[in-house]
């Protein structure tokens, strides 16, 4: 691979053997002063089926500038955006519809790091905010970083693009004019990068409604929490001193929390410490084992030519990244998209786990990632989250907005659900927007919750999703909200067990409702503020409260 830093402000990359001949990757380090070359080599690269990836990092300053340069080259809207649940900027304002933010793509235990990197809208990669924050801050550093990055996205997008004819000439501005002892120029140092998100200690007092909440309830979910976790060296003695004793009273179980835990504060990358919390729930299908003309749609399981790339071991800067495919001849391609599975594309025959009566709540099914299936002969099956077929989510409720077919203020899942039911000639078009399919297990009968991406069953109201590249998987978190549509407070502690495909960012979280009809409604009504507290435990102090 041959790298190339073009004016500062774009990185080309020959990929040798591919089906394009270039990625342009565009830092805008700034906003450049003269954006014109930019803009046409963005546009011919898309032109000719190649990728433009863009680091959203340094969107902070010029924001309205990189959105109008972005639709002037490539007729793109709204394609800069920071993915944490879809809201622009930090406040939580009258953002994009999130219909699907109750659950994203559930982890069922198989992996504890989401996805993450990037997300390609048009030819666009963007490269989010928060998978941006292990960098050194030096360019060569970047440039290192880059190379990798670029290969993966490559494994994953090189299907179906053309041969880049040859790139323009880029003219070279002028070498400085020549004098009998030049100085040495001094390095060119990128601007500084942005403060990266911190857990901010705190004080119990910081906690609004600590002394209100009923921390006995969580005790239960702080148990399971502790079966995964015990192994770990900070949680071996809390968890044994936890299982020693009797379930506590509220007091009591307040006091081990204050004793053996210490609070800290999430805060986003902009100094911002309100997010957005939703609401996720468990539901409920009526299908068969056997397909019949009432039980027509299949929920499958994880198809055999389901290709899994995990690039870690050979590049540890992709931590948690796996990227989906299939074998195509000698390639690597994506593996097939939400269209192409319904039309019969990939070879699923025989992995029907079971077959349902209506398509709406069998996608709703693929968005919580979890569920019950009440069978024709009386008996419940469960399935949960097995893998995906590595496409990006895209939100159905913003395409109906985005038509004019929904209000905003409508796009929640049940409005979602009552425009499917009154246009069913349109209900495919709609689906197929989201590419993203997702594959399901069967689970054990006997479990007491869904299994959540720590891999342990999920606890109605006391578990909750977040986002593990910056909260640890299995800890207490207090969260500090509202109830549904209104200005009721709920503040509780709960354990975080889950993760999900929307849940991007240090003060973001999905809130488990648990199963049932109230659950349901709840969950389709909550896109509230969030505060968000981790409780870290505290070294040398274990002890059961006296």
């Amino acid at each position: 691979m041959v790298v190339s830093w073009v004016e500062g402000d774009s990185l080309a990359l020959p990929f040798a053997g591919s089906c394009f001949d270039y990625a342009v990757l565009h830092l805008i380090l700034a906003v450049v002063s003269d954006p014109a070359p930019a803009l046409r080599e963005t546009a011919r690269v898309l032109r000719h089926g190649g990728v433009v990836l863009i680091l959203d990092k340094f969107l902070r300053e010029g924001e309205r500038a990189v959105d109008e340069l972005l639709l002037r080259c490539c007729g793109l809207f709204a394609v800069r955006r920071r993915f944490i649940a879809g809201v622009p900027g930090t406040g939580l304002g009258p953002g994009p519809p999130d219909d699907e933010d109750q659950g994203g793509k559930r982890r069922a235990g198989f992996e504890q790091q989401p996805e993450q990197g990037f997300h390609k809208t048009n030819g666009v990669i963007l490269f989010d905010t928060i998978s941006m924050m292990n960098f050194s801050g030096s360019l060569a550093g970047i440039q290192t970083v880059f190379s990798r990055w670029i290969l993966a996205a490559a494994l994953v997008l090189a299907a179906g693009c053309e041969t880049l004819p040859p790139k323009p000439v880029v003219v070279t501005p002028p070498a400085p004019p020549v004098a009998p002892a030049p100085p040495v120029a001094e390095p060119v140092k990128p601007p500084a990068l942005p403060a990266e998100p911190s857990m901010q200690p705190a004080n119990w007092e910081d906690l609004p409604g600590w002394h209100d909440d009923n921390p006995a309830e969580a005790w239960g979910a702080f148990l399971t929490s502790c079966g995964a976790l015990k192994a770990k060296n900070a949680w071996r003695d809390l968890c044994a001193v936890a299982a020693r004793m009797t379930p506590p009273d509220r007091e009591t179980a307040r006091r081990f929390f204050q004793e053996n835990f210490a609070p800290h504060q999430m805060i986003d990358p902009e100094g911002q410490a309100t997010g957005l919390i939703t609401g996720y729930y468990e539901p409920l299908l009526r299908g068969s084992r056997q397909p019949s003309r009432r039980y027509r749609f299949p929920v499958y399981g994880v198809p055999d030519d389901l290709l899994v790339i995990d690039l870690t071991e050979l590049y540890p800067d992709l931590k948690g990244m796996r990227l989906r495919g299939r074998i195509e001849g000698r390639r690597v391609v994506p593996y097939y998209d939400r269209a192409q599975i319904e039309d019969g594309k990939a070879v699923l025959r025989g992995k029907e786990l079971v077959w349902v009566d209506d398509a709406i709540e069998l996608f709703f099914l693929q968005i919580q990632g979890s569920g019950r299936v009440q069978l024709d002969d009386g008996s419940t099956l469960r399935v949960g989250y097995a893998d995906q077929n590595g496409h990006p989510y895209r939100s159905i409720g913003r395409w109906l907005v985005e038509r004019g077919e929904l209000p905003l203020e409508k796009a929640s899942m049940q409005g979602i659900q009552t425009w499917a039911r009154q246009n069913p000639g349109r209900l495919t078009e709609m689906l197929n927007h989201n590419a993203s399919y997702v594959f399901f297990r069967e689970l054990p009968a006997d479990l007491t919750g869904p299994l959540g991406a720590l891999g342990v069953p999920l606890t109605a109201r006391r578990s909750v999703a977040i986002d593990p590249r910056f909260v640890p998987l299995g800890v207490p978190v207090f969260v500090a909200t509202t109830w549904p549509n209104a200005a009721k407070p709920l503040n509780r502690l709960m354990m975080a067990q889950d993760t999900g495909g929307a849940i991007r960012g240090p003060v973001r979280a999905d809130y488990f409702w648990g199963f049932g009809k109230e659950a349901t409604r709840e969950a389709g009504r909550m896109r509230q503020p969030l505060r968000m507290w981790v409780l870290l435990p505290k070294e040398n102090s274990i002890g059961i409260p006296q």
